[in-house]
């Protein structure tokens, strides 16, 4: 009964007109932003934050709004993949493997409808996940102190340097750097100024998201305007766009294999859509008896990552609002902006905050079965956002970013600062060196800084207090197996290239 009280308060906030509409607006526009090579749900949503607050939204809505924009875009990311076999984010690397193939064969239209049902099949089974799963996770969190914690945030850094990156080392540095900008500004237990250099600008702190609007938005214009011209690819014209019956009953069950890998791909913090999309499509040609047509246009290659990529960005969700922590790069960004919001992710916010869960989770539901309803009959108008010119992409990606956060925060020296982030972000890309770590680490370094202050007060300075609970044990091993692993198993974990 409990259960449907809940939804019934989230249907009551999400079916406002206002609320409604802020879902639609963000799956529009997220599948258009997903549709861009390149541009992916990350971006996407920290390239639109700055708009929620010069809205003036609420928590509720602007939460509606930007994970309207991340499931969209994790919809949109197709759409490249299969005209142009171009990725339009990472999690999309999968479906070039068998959608420009099918897409090759003359059945753009098939496959690009085939991929927006499975798309649509594993974000609404995952949100379903969220709704049944994210308060009993949210119960056993209360049992999480100060050592629990810390080393719940050390898993989330292994896992994502040992998971999310080809390099483990250059995944550490990349933490060790985020937690090295989340100690800049004032100490709140001794009050002194840490690594400010005596500017006052920088006594509260680096702003989350003028960092991340820096690293991922401005750093994406800079690689936009260095690569200008040199990436092309021949694109695949789109003819009739029919719905492919036999094929989506043909790949019914892939779809659910595919939803259940994804969702348990998301739930591991730092893993991510594409670790779900690659495990699903593995999965998949893994089970199949006749895998001699995967890589061919297959449309069980299609269905698999589609499926698992969308069930992971709801598995995502479960441990940033259960936990505080974020299962994806682009729930980092999520989380980043309920902490400006001063809303406070975990157990608690179940309780405290009920109209903010349950109203995203209603507005989730509603959110795919729009995003369906765009995805199939629209198809053909999203695909022409592939058209856009770079002329007009980049002054409109880099007018957003500079005003969203001068509205913000109304101060040019973070203007400055964004501009030094998005040098920052350009350089780690050239180094290949990946942003996400970078970002978490000014997330969740005040936090875990805290909480090993709070472990070593109560423990009075015994190390051993850290692993002194069965719950923190497991996730110290946790935390070194999922860095351990990738050292045993790279090569069976390789993505394979796109343009193979």
């Amino acid at each position: 009964m409990e259960l449907f009280t809940n939804l019934a308060l989230g249907f009551d906030v999400a079916f406002s007109p206002f609320t409604l509409g802020l879902a639609v607006i963000g799956c529009i526009l997220g599948t258009m932003i997903g549709s861009l090579p390149g541009l992916g749900p990350s971006n996407g949503v920290a390239i639109l934050i700055p708009l929620t607050f010069s809205l003036g939204l609420d928590a509720t809505q602007a939460l509606v709004l930007m994970t309207s924009v991340y499931y969209g875009a994790m919809y949109g990311g197709r759409i490249s993949s299969i005209l142009l076999n171009i990725p339009g984010d990472e999690p999309a690397m999968m479906t070039c493997l068998d959608g420009y193939p099918m897409a090759r064969k003359g059945r753009a239209g098939d496959a690009l409808v085939l991929s927006g049902v499975a798309s649509f099949v594993g974000a609404l089974l995952a949100t379903i996940g969220l709704m049944l799963l994210a308060p009993l996770l949210a119960r056993v969190a209360y049992q999480f102190g100060p050592a629990e914690y810390f080393a719940l945030y050390m898993l989330a850094f292994t896992t994502l340097g040992g998971i999310g990156s080809n390099n483990q080392a250059k995944a550490a540095l990349a933490v060790c750097l985020g937690l090295g900008i989340a100690t800049i500004g004032v100490d709140s237990s001794t009050g002194m100024t840490r690594f400010t250099g005596g500017n006052m600008h920088l006594f509260d702190g680096i702003d989350f998201l003028v960092a991340i609007v820096g690293l991922f938005a401005v750093s994406e214009v800079l690689v936009f305007i260095e690569s200008h011209g040199k990436n092309s690819a021949i694109g695949v014209k789109l003819e009739k766009v029919t719905i492919p019956w036999a094929d989506i009953a043909r790949t019914k069950y892939t779809m659910l294999r595919a939803t259940g890998i994804g969702f348990v791909a998301g739930l591991l913090p730092g893993a991510g859509a594409s670790l779900g999309s690659f495990l699903a499509y593995m999965g998949e040609k893994s089970f199949a008896r006749d895998k001699s047509q995967f890589g061919k246009g297959d449309p069980r290659g299609i269905a698999a990552p589609e499926a698992g990529n969308n069930a992971a960005a709801g598995g995502a969700l479960v441990p940033m609002l259960t936990l505080g922590v974020p299962g994806s790069g682009t729930t980092a960004v999520l989380l980043a902006l309920l902490m400006t919001l001063n809303i406070t992710p975990g157990p608690t916010l179940f309780t405290e905050r009920p109209e903010v869960v349950w109203g995203l989770i209603a507005s989730l539901l509603i959110a795919n079965v729009v995003l369906l309803i765009l995805n199939v009959p629209m198809v053909r108008f999203f695909s022409r956002v592939l058209q856009v010119p770079p002329w007009i992409l980049l002054p409109g990606v880099t007018l957003v970013s500079f005003v969203g956060i001068y509205s913000l925060t109304g101060s040019y020296f973070d203007l400055l600062l964004m501009v030094a982030f998005g040098v920052l972000g350009w350089f780690l890309r050239k180094m290949d060196i990946p942003s996400v770590p970078v970002i978490l680490g000014i997330l969740l370094g005040g936090h875990m800084e805290v909480n090993l202050r709070r472990a070593m007060v109560l423990s009075d300075g015994d190390w051993t207090y850290l692993v002194s609970s069965g719950i923190s044990i497991s996730l110290w091993i946790l935390a070194i197996l999922g860095f351990l692993a990738p050292f045993f198993f790279r090569d069976k974990l390789k993505i394979p290239s796109q343009n193979s």
